[in-house]
């Protein structure tokens, strides 16, 4: 034990069995965070078969699969026209606290050209999400590639990590709520800390808490972090049905909040 452990606050949990709430599987916060960004860093293989790090853009195709437009005046570009075998690191982006407290994926697989249909689809799936290759998609140098993910590395945090399936990464949808959550989380604590109370008390199982701050809102929930009398500790309260897109996040807290409150009385 560390010094100064003893003084630290006491961990609480629920007073009563919580209800039962669903969370994202690997695979959905796999494919969540890649389609949350449109930069990473590919790995590559020389010709003298050593690791190479690049930073690029890249788009994705509707099974998750990235999308890179690379020169061949890069190195990168060159391994790739040799050996098709690479990884792309996606991470979180962290603006405050322990970087590597944050989430992040690794994809692996083999980077192919695409041909005929599929270089349409792949280049429509990268000038989506990087508007500015529009100058120079066409350039002679420049090629389209299309990562064939076959193993993923999920890292959610400290503790949070998993290895799911390919076939699974690509058949998981990315949360719809992702991009809304953390103005809608500054919200709830700026503004409804008594509707975040009667959930901590009421579905979560803490009934004695006093206070309650949102940590996290996705597409099946919310995360709490509740205060009580015995200590502090982490809550899940579940939405009714999975949010189905963005717009849906509020009125699924509204009617959380609803239930809370009801079952309180």
């Amino acid at each position: 034990m560390s010094a100064g452990d003893d003084d630290a606050p006491p961990v609480a949990g629920p007073l009563r069995e919580p209800e039962p709430t669903r969370r994202r599987t690997p695979a959905e916060e796999a494919r969540t965070l890649v389609a949350a960004g449109s930069l990473g860093s590919l790995s590559t293989l020389t010709a003298e078969g050593a690791p190479w790090g690049s930073l690029v853009a890249y788009g994705q195709l509707g099974d998750g699969s990235p999308v890179l437009l690379v020169s061949t005046l890069a190195e990168h570009g060159r391994n790739l026209r040799r050996d098709g075998r690479a990884s792309l690191l996606v991470a979180e982006s962290v603006q405050a606290g322990d970087p590597l407290d944050a989430g992040r994926v690794t994809l692996a697989g083999r980077a192919e050209r695409p041909a005929g249909a599929a270089e349409q689809a792949a280049r429509a799936a990268f000038l989506s999400a990087v508007e500015t290759a529009r100058d120079y998609v066409g350039f002679g140098d420049f090629a389209l590639y299309v990562l064939r993910v076959d193993r993923v590395r999920w890292v959610g945090g400290y503790g949070r990590m998993d290895s799911p399936a390919a076939v699974d990464y690509r058949a998981a949808a990315p949360d719809p709520v992702a991009a809304v959550a953390p103005s809608a989380v500054r919200h709830l604590n700026a503004d409804h800390g008594d509707a975040l109370l009667a959930m901590a008390r009421e579905p979560a199982g803490f009934t004695d808490a006093i206070a309650a701050r949102c940590r996290g809102a996705d597409r099946y929930g919310l995360d709490l972090w509740v205060t009580t009398p015995r200590g502090s500790g982490p809550a899940r309260v579940g939405f009714a049905e999975p949010v189905r897109e963005a717009g849906g996040l509020r009125a699924a807290t509204v009617a959380l909040a609803r239930r809370a409150r009801a079952e309180a009385e």
